[in-house]
């Protein structure tokens, strides 16, 4: 992923606002500073910095790339300036984990050094091919600017560490034709081999402003042809980054698939990273092998208003089969949302999310997430609650852990819901305007209801993580609204009047797709420092905020559950764990 044509950029922000989609300009690409991207970091401030998330020492991440298991070891790579903390510089770091938790940093495995990349070796993924082992595919920057796709090998593929890589001399694999645009062809794909013998990835493009995904075959991993139409596209979209391409089993919602599987028992998820909003969407649908053709499913939107893996600040992800336990694992990047000078002066920018397992909801209409089972290891202290009721502007006290520093799993039951706020399905709102409106103060029916995370006692900072309970005017069903609001955050100050020169405090919001039909829904947030991953309804939506208040930290912060809603609620059960710092987190060669 890279820095975009600015023009191109500006001409969509404007059509964006005209839409009134809510995006905030300053995001809609990278910021080239080119006299801060190898700023050195004499310095590191911690207090920011996460406890149990994935981040370097120092210096600016961005997406993760091809992650892998191979001989005994989580492989992750990820976008990494060396020299400083804002995007530059770019490079592919390496570390390795035995669990996921624990994480070792080993030398970079590949940077810019040959003709086809020299300008930049951007995101791409890995591989394994039987016979050969592991190969990552890239995006190189050549001199000229134009996006090419290459491929590295490891130099010892008995190393479990895979500590060397090697550019072979034949590259690229493959170059933008005269039919496409050279500075938008990026991010190949994990690569499948077909029943016909073939190899294909999927890499991201645009044509003006329709995004494309291309797909191309192999057979012998090293020339690759490009298929004679895109795999799917879809106008006024712009650029596809990170796209991902994988299939879902209708039928067994509990494992993960690979690549290559293809059966009438499953639907297949294109995810892509809109370069203009910053945001990513997936549609489910059907993948004809024969063809190449991806056909989404008629009852989700193919676009902006489509389902999200993650409703909050989230991108560039990507996911991979664990073929140790049989499942499919996301991770994804949460950028910074406090000022470039900020950034520079804590010596960091980026973090990785907690890896997610994917499955299918057993609705069959969305994906379902939820953090892999071995942050668990990390729990510590432990506190629990049962059957308290919250009346209209209450809120509970969770005492007895660290609340900067927490997993939390509440359950509330809210039992009727003829008090709920009516939904007229007309409305123009969308989640994100409604929460605005709507916020954790605003007194509802049934809600507000949720946690508040990060708090100071007299909520001068606080980030609340909510539910509000509508009912639709059409046909009664409950229109569930969850929100993770940022903007009473922190009382920190703007640098300035330039949007480069403000925090950004988003009302991050979606519509969680569930009944209520017993009454109950589940909450879960991860709390750690700066930012807060928030699980609804089992991992039916979830939001991740990233926040930087100057009270509530450290042992200063404090977290509550609420109510603000005029029925009361009941927390039907809290069970809330200190998270410990795992023993070894990235130190090393970086």
């Amino acid at each position: 992923m890279g820095a975009s044509n600015i023009a191109y950029a500006l001409l969509l922000l404007v059509l964006i606002n005209l839409s009134n989609h809510n995006i905030k300009g300053i995001e809609a690409f990278h910021q080239i500073y080119e006299n801060l991207q190898s700023e050195s970091v004499e310095s590191v401030n911690h207090l920011h910095r996460t406890g149990f998330h994935f981040q370097p020492p120092k210096h600016w991440i961005n997406d993760p790339n091809g992650p892998v298991y191979y001989k005994g070891f989580y492989h992750l790579f990820y976008q990494y300036n060396p020299k400083g903390a804002v995007w530059g510089n770019i490079i592919w770091a390496h570390s390795v984990s035995k669990d996921l938790v624990n994480w070792e940093a080993l030398e970079p495995a590949i940077h810019p050094s040959k003709w086809f990349d020299i300008g930049g070796t951007w995101s791409g993924s890995i591989t394994l091919v039987p016979g050969k082992g592991p190969i990552i595919l890239y995006t190189g920057v050549n001199q000229n600017q134009t996006q090419i796709q290459s491929y590295a090998i490891p130099q010892d593929p008995s190393d479990p560490y895979l500590r060397k890589w090697i550019k072979p001399d034949d590259n690229p694999i493959a170059m933008p034709d005269y039919t496409m645009n050279g500075s938008a062809f990026r991010d190949p794909t994990t690569a499948w081999l077909a029943k016909d013998g073939h190899w294909r990835t999927v890499v991201g493009s645009r044509r003006k402003d329709r995004g494309i995904a291309y797909i191309y075959r192999s057979r012998d991993f090293k020339h690759w042809v490009k298929a004679r139409h895109p795999v799917h596209s879809k106008e006024s979209t712009g650029m596809w980054e990170c796209p991902d391409f994988f299939p879902v089993s209708l039928t067994d919602f509990e494992n993960g698939l690979d690549l290559d599987y293809v059966g009438s028992n499953t639907k297949h998820v294109l995810k892509v990273s809109l370069d203009i909003t910053r945001y990513e969407y997936y549609t489910l649908g059907r993948y004809d092998p024969k063809t190449d053709r991806y056909i989404p499913d008629g009852d989700s939107p193919d676009g902006w208003d489509g389902l999200r893996f993650d409703y909050g600040n989230f991108y560039a992800s990507k996911t991979f089969f664990d073929y140790k336990k049989n499942r499919r694992i996301l991770w994804g990047w949460a950028n910074e949302s406090d000022t470039v000078q900020d950034d520079i002066l804590k010596g960091w920018a980026g973090i990785q999310v907690i890896p997610r397992t994917v499955l299918l909801d057993t609705s069959k209409k969305q994906l379902v997430f939820w953090p892999v089972e071995e942050i668990e290891s990390l729990r510590g202290n432990y506190i629990r609650m049962n059957n308290h009721e919250i009346k209209k502007g209450q809120r509970l006290e969770v005492k007895g852990i660290t609340p900067a520093q927490a997993d939390v799993e509440v359950t509330f039951y809210v039992g009727s819901l003829e008090k709920a706020e009516p939904f007229d399905p007309s409305f123009t709102f969308k989640p994100f305007d409604l929460c605005k409106m709507k916020g954790s103060n605003v007194t509802g029916g049934v809600g507000p209801f949720g946690l508040i995370t990060l708090a100071t006692p007299d909520l001068e900072e606080y980030t609340p993580v909510f539910f509000r309970v509508f009912k639709d005017t059409s046909n009664h069903n409950p229109k569930v609204l969850m929100c993770s609001d940022a903007r009473p955050s922190s009382l920190k100050q703007d640098r300035g009047p330039l949007p480069k020169e403000r925090m950004y405090k988003p009302s991050f919001a979606a519509f969680v797709d569930t009944d209520l039909a017993d009454g109950r829904i589940s909450l879960r947030s991860l709390i750690d420092h700066s930012v807060v991953e928030s699980f609804g309804a089992l991992g039916k939506t979830v939001i991740t905020s990233r926040v930087y208040p100057v009270k509530a930290v450290k042992e200063n912060a404090h977290l509550y559950v609420f109510n603000n809603g005029t029925q009361s609620v009941t927390v039907e059960s809290l069970d809330a764990w200190n998270m410990e710092t795992p023993l070894q987190m990235n130190d090393g060669a970086l």
